[in-house]
């Protein structure tokens, strides 16, 4: 039987997705054959002639593990299932019995199992299926990640641990994650005084990085359902800065930033015409990453005519700048597997940042 862990988190976006790419990567360094399964999916995902969930296709496509994609996604939360466990067309047992037997046929291939929850600890409760219940399940040691910082962060550490002692799954590891690399030795002095009577460690995750963070213009193109224009390589793209181009002309060009999305109302005529030329210069090549016209006024024919001469990537929506401003901004980027920069520095960074053969250790 394999070795497992369970990846859990105190809230979304916390690093779930990421954590789990970077533990396949350093497990297979150690062990022949590693897998994964996201027993409960809440993000369908179109694979080939089945649903599956986003981030169980992720890493099927990332480490091929397509042969075993079903088996890592056996119950996807299509829309409508809650309302057929709760009217009791699907039963919570058969659920149940779904993730138990896909995960127990991954543990008899593999030497070594990750498995992924799905959002904060009570996820999935609706369906009988909370992520520490699901942990409970499947006899697995659990990894909690939570963000970085202290205070608050215990607050939500604690809160969660309740759940899990509950339900009887053993959390082994605490990953404050998203550390502030300044911080970094600050924060895990602290958290692990804070549960020095617990019998789990703390390890720290990964230091916050603006590349893992930041989105690419495909990414923000899929957001608002845009078409981009943009060649392939542009529209993989990492943004870095996100700016608002409310000052004049000059002012916005002057303070741009490295590899930034410029958000520019479509009547900044002057502005539009001005970037489309700067573009061509590389010292302004690599400080625009592109820009994204917002607003319900049409852009001057001439205006768009220079920028579909010129090289620069753009997109247009006719909501409003300040909408989509707050959209993009509040938007956390999701790596998929086309974001090969971003895979590449996860494997990096893991190598770097987390000890691996500390984790194992610890999961008794």
């Amino acid at each position: 039987m394999a070795r497992k862990i369970f990846i859990a988190a105190t809230g979304q976006d916390c690093g779930k997705t990421t954590t789990s790419l970077s533990l396949l990567h350093l497990a297979r360094q150690k062990y022949k054959r590693v897998g994964f399964i996201k027993p409960i999916g809440p993000k369908p995902a179109r694979y080939n002639d089945f649903w599956v969930d986003k981030d169980a296709a992720l890493i099927a496509k990332v480490f091929e593990l397509e042969d075993d994609i079903q088996l890592m996604s056996p119950v996807v939360v299509q829309p409508g299932l809650t309302r057929k466990v709760l009217d009791g067309v699907v039963t919570k047992g058969q659920l149940e019995k779904q993730l138990v037997e896909a995960c127990k046929e991954l543990e008899e291939r593999c030497d070594f199992l990750i498995i992924e929850g799905a959002g904060h600890s009570g996820v999935g409760s609706v369906l009988g299926l909370s992520n520490v219940r699901v942990a409970k399940l499947l006899d697995a040691p659990v990894m909690l990640i939570s963000g970085g910082g202290i205070g608050h962060v215990i607050d939500d550490v604690s809160m969660n641990l309740a759940l899990y002692k509950m339900e009887g799954a053993k959390v082994r590891i605490v990953i404050p994650n998203k550390l502030i690399a300044e911080k970094r030795d600050q924060t895990l002095k602290y958290m692990t005084k804070a549960f020095a009577d617990q019998d789990f460690i703390v390890q720290g995750g990964f230091n916050f990085s603006p590349i893992l963070a930041g989105p690419t213009l495909q990414h923000v193109a899929k957001l608002f359902n845009l078409q981009l224009r943009a060649t392939r390589e542009q529209a993989m793209q990492i943004i870095k800065q996100i700016q608002l181009a409310a000052a004049s002309t000059e002012k916005v060009v002057e303070i741009l930033k490295n590899s930034t999305l410029l958000l520019v109302n479509s009547s900044r005529d002057e502005l539009l015409v001005m970037l489309a030329t700067l573009y061509h210069i590389p010292e302004y090549r690599e400080k625009l990453a592109g820009v994204l016209i917002s607003g319900a006024s049409p852009m001057a024919r001439l205006t768009k005519q220079v920028l579909d001469d010129s090289e620069l990537p753009f997109m247009r929506t006719e909501q409003l700048t300040s909408s989509v401003f707050k959209t993009v901004t509040q938007n956390v980027s999701k790596i998929t597997a086309d974001d090969l920069e971003k895979i590449n520095l996860v494997k990096k960074l893991a190598e770097q940042e987390l000890n691996f053969d500390l984790i194992d250790s610890n999961l008794g």
